[in-house]
């Protein structure tokens, strides 16, 4: 039996297998080694994760996270985990987990488009190049973070019509003065601002909202995916806001003559895949 995990900065979704089946899944807080610590971390497989097994024992641990891309990092995370569960426990980027599920053992683009965003080009083995991110303030173009903090700074700076604005603030109950507050001095400003992209997609046919999804596809692609070379290789997609805004991805895709491939809500049913055949 192994277990599985896709970590991103809002929430983890892990998957308990057996023989190439899905016997379980569990979803606890977000797990980034970049913004928590060892004993944060610690807390969330104690409190959460353990109790969810419900006696369950796996083998092995095989768990790609956002920021697990650095030795030091992923040493972290391993130490969590393991205080709790003391197995073989191999640690990987959300990207390498993304790439394994959607390109198995072939080349392709894979991409993550969920709170942040990513991309690589794998070679059926290993990332082979991969455009950095650099994060929701000068990059992660698409992302839900990136979608709300561009809804936020069209809302209170008069871009939006004014029956639209007063929807936004009351869809969340917001005000201009906490919309500060969370951002500048609340932790994980980035949740925060992905919490109000679902409002976009809830007003997609409004010219300004697809607008604003529309051009900030068409940045991920240009600025990201179409660094690698895309001739003959399909791209690929994974996270939430890919699966709930794929028609507007398909159209910005589409004006930039790119081919898309797999596009899915969570990497895990393809990692379960990835790991009984090996």
């Amino acid at each position: 039996m192994i277990l599985l995990a896709d970590s991103g900065s809002t929430k983890t979704d892990w998957a308990l297998a057996h023989n190439g089946s899905l016997v379980k899944r569990i979803t606890t807080e977000g797990i980034n080694p970049f913004f928590q610590t060892e004993e944060e971390i610690s807390r969330i497989v104690h409190e959460r994760l353990i109790p969810a097994l419900d006696g369950a024992m796996p083998h092995e641990v095989h768990f790609y996270g956002a920021g697990c891309a650095f030795p030091e990092k992923n040493r972290l995370v391993e130490q969590a985990i393991t205080r709790h569960l003391p197995v073989p426990v191999e640690i990987g980027s959300d990207l390498l987990g993304a790439a394994r599920s959607l390109c198995g053992r072939r080349p392709g683009i894979a991409c993550i488009m969920g709170t942040g965003s990513n991309s690589c080009y794998y070679d059926g083995q290993t990332i082979a190049a991969n455009v950095s991110p650099l994060g929701y303030v000068l990059g992660d173009e698409g992302s839900g973070a990136v979608l709300g903090r561009l809804l936020v700074g069209d809302c209170l700076k008069n871009q939006l019509p004014a029956p639209l604005k007063e929807a936004f603030f009351k869809r969340f109950d917001l005000t201009p003065q906490l919309i500060l507050e969370r951002v500048y001095k609340q932790p994980f400003p980035n949740r925060f601002l992905a919490s109000l992209s679902p409002f976009l997609i809830e007003h997609i046919d409004e010219p300004c909202i697809h607008r604003l999804v529309l051009n900030s596809f068409k940045s991920f692609f240009t600025r990201n995916v179409m660094q690698y070379d895309c001739r003959g290789v399909k791209v690929h997609f994974t996270g939430s806001i890919a699966y709930y805004y794929r028609e507007v991805l398909d159209e910005a895709a589409r004006a930039l003559q790119i081919e898309l491939g797999h596009i899915v809500r969570s990497p895990l049913e393809g990692l379960v895949t990835y790991h009984s055949t090996l």
